[in-house]
């Protein structure tokens, strides 16, 4: 029983500090400036990409 509720309360605290962790970046828009930050990098990748123009 013992080694059950040492299990449980691990997994808890995963998901309390995955929730934590996930709703920072939800409040503080992390994933869009994440996004911003590396989105030139992103731009010049795929401009270097030939491209069918056919229609």
């Amino acid at each position: 029983m013992y080694v059950f509720l040492h299990i449980l309360k691990v997994i808890v605290i995963i998901v309390l500090i995955l929730f934590v962790v996930t709703f920072g970046v939800y409040i503080f828009n992390l994933d869009m400036k994440l996004t911003a930050a590396i989105y030139p990098w992103l731009q010049k990748h795929y401009d270097k990409i030939d491209r069918d123009q056919h229609l």
